[in-house]
């Protein structure tokens, strides 16, 4: 049995370009944000692109994101729906060795899945993107500067674990261990409940070969969250009353937010990814962390929708942000992207709801 999918992708555009039953639609100008409207911009979390999507990156966020985008859109809304594939980071790499291929051949194969899969589904993206672009490194490198520049990156000497047998620094989603904290066996230090450094993982083990990991000293960039708590905090707590956070977004993030925000490195000793602006001396064989990185990813997707991607990410009080992901990528959008805007001193839109969903079981 086929199916013929109601929508058609143009990977020369990154466009989804939605039909009627009786007629095909030609791309429309760009929706822009309308002052004293109501302008809403919708994200979909962005999975990786080192496999194909499963049930859980559909029902986890991309379901209920195009839900509301159809709504705002019925509604009469000025609405932007943005998606995209996230392409950097140790997960891409490591894929790629198994496919024996580069690691740009390895997105440009999944992302071309991705794209059909969500066609077929008919999701209504106004743009389906990549985090694989030139905008994405301007932007990204941007960002990192201001917050270096308004005193939020500090460097420091750091202890990582180091596998001998494919000589190479372990990113903390390649290493498995016990949770100190839980006990689960099989605990990843990016995505435990705790978002636990990699070192802290009873018995850690390589999960590329599954041989015991060594230690050793790497220098690295560290966003300092401790001093940017106070402004998150005072965020947290006027957006999820006013913009109605789902009650496990809102749980994870004063979970955090108690505890004490701690400084946490934003850059790997990584190949593929966005590379450290060249103005930082040392970096020229590392790349800024793909979890700070990815983020950024919504707002460069948007700036290769339309050159006026300001409008949308620079008017706060113009804009709702509605963005929707498992609970799981939860403290990276609450606590990490919120601090990265807030550290520039700039303008920036800020959530105005989170939705986030429970695992698929």
């Amino acid at each position: 049995m086929s199916f013929q999918p109601t929508s058609h992708f143009d990977p020369g555009l990154n466009l989804f370009k939605t039909e009627t039953m009786a007629a095909h639609l030609t791309p429309r100008e760009p929706v822009l944000p309308d002052p004293g409207k109501r302008n809403i911009l919708i994200t979909s979390a962005l999975p990786y692109v080192n496999n194909v999507p499963h049930l859980g990156n559909i029902i986890g966020s991309v379901l209920s994101a195009d839900t509301f985008a159809r709504y705002s859109r019925a509604r009469g809304f000025n609405s932007l729906y943005i998606g995209s594939t996230d392409e950097y980071g140790t997960t891409i790499e490591a894929r790629a060795l198994v496919e024996n291929c580069t690691p740009q051949e390895l997105c440009d194969k999944y992302y071309a899945i991705h794209a059909a899969v969500y066609k077929w589904f008919n999701i209504s993206f106004d743009i389906f993107g990549r985090t694989t672009t030139p905008l994405q490194t301007e932007i990204t490198q941007d960002i990192f500067l201001k917050l270096k520049d308004n005193g939020f990156l500090e460097e420091r000497m750091t202890t990582q674990l180091y596998c001998e047998q494919h000589h190479s620094f372990l990113a903390d989603r390649f290493v498995e261990g016990e949770c100190p904290d839980c006990g689960y066996v099989d605990a990843r230090g990016d995505l435990c409940g705790k978002l636990l450094q990699s070192l802290e993982l009873i018995r850690p083990r390589c999960k590329v070969d599954g041989s015991v990991p060594v230690t050793k000293e790497t220098k690295h960039i560290f966003l300092e969250l401790d001093k940017l708590q106070p402004e998150v905090e005072a965020f947290f707590q006027e957006s999820a009353v006013k913009g109605a956070w789902s009650s496990n977004g809102t749980s994870i993030t004063a979970a955090w937010l108690k505890e004490g925000l701690q400084p946490r490195s934003i850059t790997r000793d990584l190949k593929w990814g966005t590379p450290v602006p060249t103005s930082l001396e040392g970096y020229e064989e590392k790349v800024i962390y793909s979890w700070f990185d990815a983020c950024i990813g919504y707002v460069s997707i948007t700036a290769n929708y339309t050159d006026q991607w300001e409008k949308w990410w620079r008017s706060p009080d113009d804009v709702q942000l509605y963005q929707f992901m498992g609970k799981d990528n939860v403290v990276y959008h609450s606590i990490i992207f919120s601090a990265t805007k807030i550290g520039t001193h700039e303008p920036w839109t800020k959530f105005h709801h989170l939705s986030t969903t429970d695992y698929l079981t």
